[in-house]
């Protein structure tokens, strides 16, 4: 990838966007849309992309995978702005956990 734009300036934009449609027209907006039909539905798109892309990466389908993960990001990014999370307390949340392991972060984590 030669443009060193960083991929989270590219999601904390289209965060930007999809928020911006909260209050959109659902005719002429999908995201708008999604926003209308609420939570349960943005929260089933998100399933169902993600088990899309698993099937894409199954099936070794490597542009496939790569088409459905926008997919899933984008889906994402709408169900973070319907629970009014911005992608900032993601990015920190990773912070917090790099270099620590997958099994150490996992002990930590309140039950």
């Amino acid at each position: 990838m030669s443009d060193p734009e960083t991929p989270s300036a590219i999601l904390d934009r289209l965060y930007q966007v999809i928020d911006s449609r909260r209050g959109a027209d659902p005719a002429v907006s999908h995201t708008a849309r999604l926003f209308q039909k609420g939570t349960r539905k943005i929260a089933q798109k998100v399933g169902e992309e993600a088990v899309e892309a698993v099937i894409e990466a199954v099936r070794g389908k490597r542009d496939r995978l790569v088409s459905e993960s926008a997919d899933l990001m984008y889906h994402l990014l709408v169900m973070w702005a319907d629970a009014r999370i911005n992608p900032a307390e993601v990015w920190q949340e990773l912070a917090r956990r790099e270099g620590m392991s997958g099994i150490e972060e996992k002990q930590s984590r309140t039950k």
